[in-house]
């Protein structure tokens, strides 16, 4: 994800963010999560200025909202930044890289993960320093930059960064390891970022040509889950890491719901991350020494990767990255984390993944994990590659507590069989079994036999079956599956042994054949491709054949995936192509479309097929609702030394009340499908009013329908609805409900409450002026602790914006009156419904956490006083 967008948000004008990184940053004992963006500045004297800016922040850091300014560090003379080697740390291959950041007034040492996109981070900021020549040769020369004291970035030094002594600047170069250390590397030749047509053509006929100088050999991995409901380590995890078995070449340790607070749940940080890091530490096999390559966290989700030292020269191309599919598909209390590498030349990906909880919501559970599966994208080392997604690898290990359960049985005849150890006979109404059979998750997949008993739901402390009120049927909900070829499971099992959390922790160990190179017959096929190459004559100009150049998509929907797909046919010549930029123009296709790959490389006679996929969002719809903008666009397909390709897309939009402003659905009476789209136009178009205006229009309605159809239905229906606002819905549900509000069709509106609260959310998130305008943002956050002067805001609002605002905040009260049912609280909907209706202007100066805090505060007024 790129998160510099969150932080280009943050800043002022003259500002860019050039690149951004999550990092950590290490003071003693002590990690705190950082988010660093490299600031460029173009100062009115002339020149440019660099700062690195550290931001606290949520982990999915999407809008300005979810990060705080913590400190700015400027490029300056005295800037220098080393890696390092922390004492006692092994040097491995693909583990985080670690760096020392040091100027005349302070040292940081920072934690930042290895990939391609620190490198590139780094390379950025190596770029920046004054005196590099190929970046700035007029900066020896300037007064007033950023080593100067004149500069005109502010610098606010923390009172407990003690001031040290200047040290000599000292060259930066390339400070990120190369994941090119051994030649088993299939990739090693590609040593530069860019390369030339030649080196792709080797990279490719290596790959073709991998069975003639790599063998297979078997490595041991231990594969483990564990959902820790929230939590500390109160035993040993050696019953579960290392008894019995072994000691494992590669460990992969999951866990689920690390942390269960609030705080988690809308923030990063959370002590638990050290501490299970830690039992996990201890808990390996002592059989062996183990270097840690890499740990990811997405709120409660965790995944750890260990190697056994003499492996990790052998570990490269690591990549880290995370997918929450929680409520608006972006909090991660449901999700996945993910972390890929290369094991000598085999490429392996593992997820940890907590999916969608409840019996009943199965099609939900399907869909978090086709939604992992799409969205997880891994950068490549070389830059110009398209990502890489989970299937896109030789070896898969998922595991995680997926949260399938047995259907169709009540709780007491589940422990019967449970008890006679009928565990096959009662696999036959697993979940998990029947979806993967009608094959709507996991194709491809195998998982091994259960001979275990259930691993859900326990009495803490015990292995009793829960004895809560609610009386949970006994479930498999923790699993672990493959894919691949070479892979042996030797084991499958529950460890009842450990009692902390109500869940079980599972283990599955695998041998695995791993590609390993022989050098000898590397080097002699790679001097015969050298030498087939070198008769190639690169004059040849490359052709390909489209099997279709126009694209027509009808009536494309809000936020419903269309896709339509060609094939580019190759020739006799290798070719690299790539969808390229049309003059004075950002991007290669409007913000609505996207091809997938948008860039590759073709062999001869070989071919390669395109998707185009369409999607509108919050983004993009309200120009589509008023006709500035349609559904055309040109692409040019662009081959390197070849000539260009055009592809025509062209369409229509229905237009919907999602991404339409209040006032212009109070106009609009009738349905909006049901009006004529020049219609729409002219009420999308309309400027926002007030009462002063003296303009008013024929018989507008107080609210939009469309609110008052949603709220309404959670009114009759969702009061007392557990975890309302917090868990999502369906996809399917979201584009049926929204279907309804579009056609009026409100009586045939059939869907969960959770859907429908989250479309609630979805239809705030989509208006392009928010509940609370723009223009009275900064008045709310002044009086946030004073309801009086906060009433009084509220009433300068537009009429139409007065209305909506009094209507759900009414609707929360009510909703709050049933809390010991619903459980929730007023800290839960302010947090949720504060970054919705009080949004900080689009490219307004840097934001604090204080002022978040205040827009939270502003809400919570409101929720606990009646008007």
């Amino acid at each position: 994800m790129d998160q510099s967008v969150a932080i280009q948000e943050t800043l002022a004008e003259g500002e860019y963010c050039v690149l951004a990184v999550q990092g950590v940053l290490c003071e003693g004992d002590s990690r705190q999560s950082r988010l660093l963006g490299l600031v460029r500045h173009r100062p009115r004297h002339g020149g440019q200025e660099h700062a690195l800016f550290l931001y606290t922040h949520r982990r999915m850091a999407i809008t300005g909202d979810d990060v705080s300014l913590d400190q700015i560090v400027p490029v300056s003379r005295d800037f220098t930044l080393e890696e390092v080697s922390p004492d006692g740390e092994l040097y491995i291959l693909g583990s985080d890289v670690t760096v020392q950041l040091d100027t005349a007034e302070l040292s940081l040492v920072l934690q930042l993960p290895f990939g391609s996109h620190t490198r590139m981070f780094l390379h950025e900021v190596a770029r920046a320093c004054p005196g590099v020549s190929d970046f700035d040769d007029s900066r020896s020369d300037k007064k007033g930059l950023l080593g100067d004291p004149a500069s005109s970035w502010g610098q606010d030094t923390p009172d407990s960064l003690l001031p040290r002594q200047n040290k000599s600047k000292s060259e930066i170069t390339d400070m990120v390891r190369s994941s090119t250390i051994t030649v088993t590397d299939k990739a090693h030749i590609l040593s530069m970022q860019k390369f030339g047509l030649r080196d792709t053509i080797v990279k490719s006929r290596l790959v073709q040509e991998e069975e003639d100088y790599t063998y297979i050999q078997n490595f041991r991995f231990f594969v483990g889950t564990y959902n820790v409901n929230g939590q500390s380590p109160k035993e040993g995890l050696q019953p579960w890491l290392s008894h019995g078995i072994q000691a494992p070449d590669v460990y992969c340790v999951g866990f689920q719901e690390l942390d269960l607070s609030k705080e988690a749940f809308f923030f990063h940080d959370t002590p638990k991350e050290e501490e299970w890091f830690k039992a996990v530490s201890e808990g390996l096999h002592p059989d062996a020494k183990y270097a840690k390559v890499k740990l990811i966290r997405l709120v409660g989700i965790m995944l750890l990767l260990y190697v056994k030292q003499e492996h990790a020269a052998h570990i490269s191309e690591v990549e880290a990255e995370t997918v929450g599919t929680g409520i608006m598909g972006r909090m991660g209390n449901k999700g996945g984390v993910a972390i890929r590498f290369q094991f000598h030349n085999t490429s392996i990906c593992v997820v940890n993944s907590h999916l969608a909880a409840h019996t009943e919501e199965y099609e939900r559970r399907n869909q978090d994990y086709k939604d992992i599966c799409s969205r997880m994208q891994f950068c490549q080392v070389d830059p110009s590659l398209p990502p890489l997604t989970i299937s896109k690898h030789d070896v898969i290990l998922w595991l995680g507590d997926l949260n399938y359960r047995i259907e169709e049985l009540d709780v007491e005849t589940v422990k019967k069989l449970i008890e006679e150890k009928a565990f096959q006979t009662l696999y036959a109404y697993d979940q998990l079994k029947t979806q993967v059979a009608a094959k709507a998750v996991f194709e491809g997949f195998t998982e091994g036999e259960l001979t275990f008993q259930p691993t859900y739901k326990y009495d803490t402390g015990s292995d009793d079956w829960d004895t809560s009120e609610k009386c949970r049927a006994p479930a498999w909900c923790d699993r672990v599956l493959w894919k691949g070829k070479n892979i042996t499971q030797l084991s499958y099992q529950s460890h009842m042994a450990l009692k902390t959390s109500d869940h079980k922790p599972v283990s599955s160990v695998f041998d695995i054949g791993v590609k390993v190179v022989n050098e000898e017959r590397y080097r002699k096929t790679l001097e015969e491709i050298v030498r087939s190459l070198d008769k190639m004559e690169n004059a040849n100009i490359p052709s390909v054949s489209l099997s279709k150049r126009e694209f027509c998509f009808q009536n494309v929907k809000y936020m419903q995936l269309q896709v339509q797909s060609f094939t580019i046919h190759n020739g006799q010549v290798p070719c690299q192509f790539e969808f390229i930029n049309k003059p004075d123009e950002a991007s290669y296709c409007k913000k609505w479309l996207n091809a997938n790959p948008s860039r590759g490389f073709l062999l001869p006679d070989s071919a390669i097929e395109i998707e185009l996929e369409l999607f509108v969002n919050k983004t993009t719809a309200t120009k589509l609702n008023s006709g500035e903008d349609k559904i055309e666009d040109i692409l040019v397909l662009h081959l390197d030394r070849g000539k260009d390709y055009f592809l025509s897309v062209s369409g229509n939009y229905l237009p919907s009340c999602f991404g339409s402003p209040i006032h212009t659905l109070c106009y609009m009476r009738e349905p909006i499908l049901d009006l004529p789209l020049e219609t729409i136009r002219e009420l999308t178009l309309m400027p926002l009013q007030t009462e002063d205006d003296g303009i008013q229009l024929e018989n507008p309605l107080g609210i939009p329908k469309e609110l008052w159809m949603m709220v309404d239905y959670l009114y009759q229906n969702a009061v007392q609805q557990e975890d309302l606002f917090q868990q999502p819905g369906l996809r399917s549900e979201f584009e049926h409900i929204r279907d309804c509000l579009d056609t009026g069709m409100i009586e045939t509106l059939s869907a969960s409450n959770h859907s429908v609260a989250e479309a609630l959310l979805l239809f705030l998130e989509s208006l392009p002026e928010p509940v609370i305008c723009y223009s009275t943002y900064h008045n709310c956050l002044e009086c946030s602790g004073n309801y009086t002067a906060s009433k009084q805001v509220i009433s300068t609002l537009p009429t139409f914006h007065q209305n909506v605002f009094n209507y759900l905040m009414a609707f929360l009260r009510e909703l709050l009156k049933k809390s010991a049912k619903n459980h929730l609280d007023e800290n839960i909907l302010a947090s949720i419904f504060g970054s919705l209706l009080l949004r900080n202007p689009a490219g307004h100066q840097k934001l604090d956490m204080a002022e978040k805090k205040k827009a939270q505060e502003f809400i919570h007024l409101f929720l606990c006083n009646s008007p």
